[in-house]
């Protein structure tokens, strides 16, 4: 169709202002560590984040799999290989103890009447922290474009197939025109 042709050229071209008008919100619930990555996205999204100060609801934390706690890659700055690390289950034990620690010792200060919003600070950034995010198409598509990249972090990665799986859906031709873009 003549719509379609032009939301294709309008990409291909970079002209993405008329990708600014469509919106898309959603409320996101994910780790600490892997929400402030997301964060570093911030043309065309607005948030607002769950308070540990405000909410008495429980935190949880994430804690990955044994098999999901990947090696360090050397040649990389950043990232990691794809193969777990030695021992990983010691290596998981680990993590799951200083987590549970973490959760012990603020459950401790509670009772003992400190302020939630000081507890917090033994908190992890393994916890997991929710918001309101809206945005534009356009600031969507440059995130998943960013996040989805073989050099992304696989636990954002997999946020940001998630939120591509939802809105290719509800805004197919643009969705894919602005996709091939990049």
């Amino acid at each position: 169709t003549g719509d379609e042709k032009l939301i294709n050229y309008l990409a291909k071209h970079d002209h993405v202002s008329p990708f600014f008008h469509p919106q898309a919100r959603f409320r996101i619930k994910m780790p600490i560590f892997v929400a402030r990555e997301w964060y570093r996205h911030t043309i065309g999204l607005a948030r607002n984040e769950v308070s540990r100060r405000y909410v008495d609801t429980p935190p949880e934390c994430w804690v990955p799999q044994a098999e999901e706690i990947r090696e360090r890659d050397p040649r990389a700055k950043q990232g990691s290989k794809a193969t777990p690390v030695e021992d990983s289950d010691v290596v998981y034990s680990m993590i799951r103890s200083q987590t549970d620690t973490a959760m012990e010792i603020y459950h401790n200060l509670l009772g003992k009447g400190v302020a939630p919003e000081v507890a917090r600070s033994v908190l992890p950034q393994s916890m997991y922290t929710e918001f309101v995010e809206t945005g534009s198409l356009a600031a969507y598509a440059r995130l998943c474009h960013l996040r989805l990249g073989p050099d992304a972090q696989k636990e954002i990665r997999k946020y940001a197939t998630r939120l591509s799986q939802l809105l290719e859906p509800v805004f197919p031709v643009s969705w894919k025109a602005l996709q091939a873009t990049f």
